[in-house]
């Protein structure tokens, strides 16, 4: 999953801020483990030494109200420096009479302050002043009376509250520096104090999560200003989110309880996690303003065995469109990562030769975590001579040659399943030519991709006839296909035979009941350079 760590169901208002330095997505890590914060009081800082250099101190006067107009000792107040000589400074200053004084040197500041009605009461008001200009004794009021509530919700009347978080990032001078408010309590208001910042110096995120009767809802939303906010209010409709459905597989029996969850891709948040029965679906809307969203699947666990995880991050979602994430899912085999800065699966650096590829990655060519496999064999020939075998994870190895041009052949190979579970088996044969370089560069490799139409349990009809969409990755999705064949086999691998592949997709019909498809590629790219894949038992028939 992203470096987040999402809150599973709900949470205590819980609130940090980040000290310099600190990642927002590491503070969020810190929501998730801390347990509850409000109501820690720390002792008001004693005032700075003069002199000897020391920089000019001020003295912040803070004074705090609660929405009826009356001193509070129910608060939260956090100031943390941002520019000037008081930028590395941070401060929690408490009295319980509802006014606290601190002694902070010269510079800009970021306050914000957490207010909390009596015992019995709900709501709770956080107030962001982004930017406190420290340059002689100030008062400020936080005062609950200026805040305006956040109204969001989703278009199902009878959707429960997970949890929300309030995000903020002040600039300036260079330098960031953020305050949060997470509630899983109704009844957030929110306000801004104290003058502008400087244009575009505020961002501001507000994610809130529910779950309806059917769907769950991540709605989201960002903000770009010189204020933090005063109120907030959205009511999606229902046609102005988009749909996500994530389908958790059980492919050979393996059935049980895992969990998923979804956020954002960028900026903080906490994200959605729900428990998800394999084989099962779950759908959330969400908001397609908050840009690319990030989906974690976590299997089933096994005793004495690691729950297996997959990941699809930074996908696009649309307003009335719906997104499809399948999990853990047939035609299990090879896979490449074709994002913006994806390590190489194949990279030659000098005299070193590795493979790291995701052998038995599932049919929507997520790369699992920890592959069920009972076997894993890579080996490396040059110029037909062995130059060693490998065992261990799929798809991954290192070896070492010799620096001059030579012709290798690189194959690896995985039995799915575990023990007795064994099943299907994956092997890839790759051949190239390859020598040292002065800097690393990555090898010609490609791997075929198949997709089929399968029910969750990794089955398809018996006796249909298909048209399997066939996709290439990798060298030769670049430098181009001079040949492409596909076959397939209905005994397991004793027989094959080639189907045609007409606009991307192989045709063929499906053997009897409870039988299997095996499938096979044979690729050459317009640099020589050729793969044989062979998926056995690839998936079954019912």
């Amino acid at each position: 999953m992203n470096d987040s760590a999402p809150l599973r169901g709900t949470a205590p208002d819980t609130r940090r801020r980040t000290a310099p330095g600190t990642s927002r997505r590491a503070v969020l890590r810190s929501l998730a483990l801390a347990g509850v914060l409000a109501g820690t009081s720390l002792a008001t800082l004693p005032p700075a030494a003069a002199g000897n250099g020391a920089p000019e101190t001020y003295t912040l006067t803070i004074r705090h109200l609660d929405r009826a107009g009356a001193t509070t000792g129910g608060y939260l107040t956090h100031v943390t420096g941002i520019s000037g000589p008081g930028a590395s400074e941070e401060a929690t200053p408490y009295d319980e009479s509802g006014t606290v004084t601190v002694r902070l040197p010269e510079g800009r500041y970021l306050l914000d302050s957490t207010l909390s009605g009596p015992a019995g009461t709900t709501g709770t008001d956080w107030i962001v002043q982004p930017r406190l200009d420290l340059n002689r004794d100030t008062t400020v009021t936080v005062d609950a009376r200026t805040t305006a509530p956040v109204d969001v919700r989703p278009p199902e009347p009878g959707a429960r509250h997970l949890n929300s978080l309030g995000f903020v990032e002040v600039t300036h001078g260079g330098t960031t520096r953020s305050a949060n408010v997470m509630t899983s309590s109704p009844g957030l208001r929110v306000a801004h104090l104290g003058p502008d910042g400087e244009s575009g110096s505020v961002r501001e995120w507000f994610d809130t999560y529910w779950s309806g009767a059917s769907n769950d809802y991540a709605l989201g939303y960002t903000f770009t200003a010189e204020r933090a906010l005063t109120g907030l209010v959205r009511h999606p409709t229902a046609t102005s989110l988009a749909t996500v459905k994530i389908r958790a597989a059980a492919p050979e029996g393996t059935t049980g309880t895992g969990f998923v969850s979804i956020q954002p891709s960028a900026g903080p948040t906490v994200g959605l996690v729900r428990p998800l029965r394999a084989p099962g679906t779950a759908t959330v809307l969400v908001t397609p303003e908050r840009g690319l969203w990030d989906v974690d699947h976590t299997g089933p666990a096994a005793p004495e065995t690691p729950p297996n995880r997959y990941s699809a991050h930074a996908f696009p979602v649309h307003a009335g469109a719906t997104t499809t994430h399948t999990f853990d899912n047939a035609v299990f085999g090879p896979a490449l990562d074709a994002s913006p800065g994806a390590r190489p699966a194949g990279v030659r650096d000098g005299d070193t030769l590795a493979l790291d590829l995701p052998l038995l990655a599932d049919g929507d060519g997520h790369a699992p975590t920890a592959p069920r496999f009972h076997g894993a064999t890579t080996t490396l020939h040059r110029d037909g001579v062995l130059i060693g075998t490998r065992q261990g994870d799929p798809g991954r190895a290192t070896f070492t040659t010799t620096s001059g041009p030579a012709s290798y052949r690189l194959t690896a190979t995985a039995t799915r399943g575990d023990g007795a579970e064994a099943g299907g088996r994956v092997t890839a044969v790759w051949t190239f030519t390859s020598a040292a370089a002065s800097r690393p560069a990555a090898l010609p490799l490609s791997v075929v991709r198949f997709a089929p139409a399968l029910d969750l349990d990794g089955t398809a009809p018996a006796g249909a006839p298909v048209r399997v969409p066939v996709t290439v990755q990798g060298a030769a999705a670049v430098t181009g296909v001079r040949s492409l064949t596909v076959s397939m086999s209905a005994d397991g691998g004793s027989t094959w035979t080639r189907v045609p592949v007409v606009n991307g997709r192989a045709a063929f019909q499906t053997p009897g009941p409870g039988r299997s498809v095996s499938l096979r590629a044979e690729l050459t790219d317009t640099r020589g350079n050729t793969l044989t894949q062979t998926l056995r038992n690839a998936y079954r028939t019912r």
